[in-house]
């Protein structure tokens, strides 16, 4: 069967560093469109980022990058100079979407705000990514997932254990996510414009991504629902997560707790609790405070017995619980390989590394392809050919410091 990429045919010019908006792009790049990143002479900072994840930084096996940056062509041009300039404006002139993280004034300066490409170039869509927002009192400040996110979002402040210190957050933490909300704005803008013929503006921010993922805490504090919780105080007994004799932390979900009070207690051992009336209906638990009774009877049961135990356990009763997973243990997951979440790369380096995939599939395209980050300027040259550009042209601009063509 002939595969089918759904945005095959869109050109997307990427002006952007670091981690969410490029990632963005690599799930437009994974659906079949054309990216065309393109980086200053420096090159995009996250090409040496290896080093904050705790990976290698090694010139043939990068895979920080490779993160955001699978399936792009890459451009290096000198915006400073004329003729690099030029050629980004051929490149829009060849594009159906802008994507950038340079905040406004930054734009503003290059003459590049939506303001002004909009006349020059009235089908593109232009997306942006920001921190905080495009407007109010942060619309300028720098920002990255962890400030913006992960600290102004609540998630620093309400995550964790109350009474312990905050959560550490993974790296790109709210990156990754955001992108698939700039991903998918893309898209529709791209759709309208096959009815109005005009392009559009894309605004999204890391800021706003954090408010939506913690939607039922932020409308919940209206009616007194307070973070940071404790697991001791949780509402359902049965919706928490308990530690086993080996160390490990499992989380059950069992969101009847009436209908399922017996079964459940019977799997712990607890027989001998069915008719306390503390704890024998969710209505009594509330009523009463007493979730720390239940979870303390709950939690000397699970720490008699190792996690593969009570995985057996409550897999074979229909429990639904999983294991807090490690990360070096998704490696080995066999659900995870079989949707394709996992993927092996060779690298140049001659070692074979595994690799997050994009999240979404497309029963007419199968798995996208996984083809690894290229050199600065690796594909300059090919794509300003691609914008009609002839080889004298582009050896003259080389020369002339308004390009580097790898």
């Amino acid at each position: 069967m002939t595969r089918h990429k759904p945005l095959e045919g869109v050109r997307v010019v990427e002006l952007a560093t670091y981690a969410a908006a490029p990632a963005a792009l690599r799930v437009l790049a994974d659906w079949g469109a054309e990216v065309w990143k393109v980086e200053s002479f420096d090159g995009d900072p996250y090409r040496r980022q290896a080093p904050v994840f705790n990976i290698p930084l090694m010139e043939d096996e990068n895979l920080s990058f490779d993160m955001t940056s699978l399936n792009k062509k890459f451009v290096a041009l000198n915006l400073k100079n004329a003729g690099g300039m030029q050629a980004l404006h051929s490149m829009l002139q060849n594009a159906d979407v802008l994507v950038t993280s340079f905040r406004q004034k930054a734009l503003d300066k290059l003459g590049l705000s939506y303001d002004v490409l909009k006349d020059k170039y009235p089908r593109l869509v232009m997306a942006q990514m920001f921190g905080y927002g495009d407007k109010g009192p942060e619309k300028d400040t720098a920002g990255y997932d962890v400030t913006c996110y992960v600290a102004r979002g609540g998630i620093l402040g309400s995550f964790h254990e109350r009474g312990t210190s905050p959560i550490n957050e993974p790296n790109a933490f709210g990156d990754y996510q955001v992108a698939l909300t700039l991903a998918s704005g893309i898209c529709a803008a791209l759709y309208a414009r096959e009815k109005t013929g005009k392009g559009d503006r894309v605004v999204t921010s890391l800021f706003h991504q954090a408010l939506w993922a913690m939607s039922v805490p932020i409308m919940s504090s209206q009616y007194g629902n307070t973070y940071p919780k404790s697991r001791m105080e949780v509402a359902n007994p049965f919706n928490n997560t308990y530690r086993t004799s080996d160390d490990r932390w499992l989380i059950i979900c069992v969101p009847d707790y009436d209908v399922y009070f017996r079964k459940m207690m019977g799997l712990f051992g607890r027989e001998d609790v069915f008719e306390d009336e503390d704890i024998n209906t969710i209505g009594n638990v509330l009523a009463r405070k007493t979730q720390s009774k239940a979870i303390g009877i709950i939690g000397e049961s699970m720490g008699k017995k190792p996690l593969a135990e009570w995985l057996k356990i409550f897999k074979e009763n229909d429990v639904p619980c999983e294991k807090g997973a490690l990360p070096s243990e998704i490696l080995d997951d066999p659900q995870a390989w079989a949707i394709d979440g996992l993927r092996k790369v060779t690298y140049p380096s001659g070692n074979e590394r595994v690799i997050t995939t994009t999240p979404v599939r497309f029963e007419s395209m199968g798995d996208p392809d996984a083809v690894i980050a290229r050199g600065l300027g690796a594909d300059t040259a090919s794509v300003l050919k691609d914008c009609g550009y002839p080889d004298a042209d582009i050896g003259k601009m080389q020369q002339d410091k308004a390009i580097i063509c790898g």
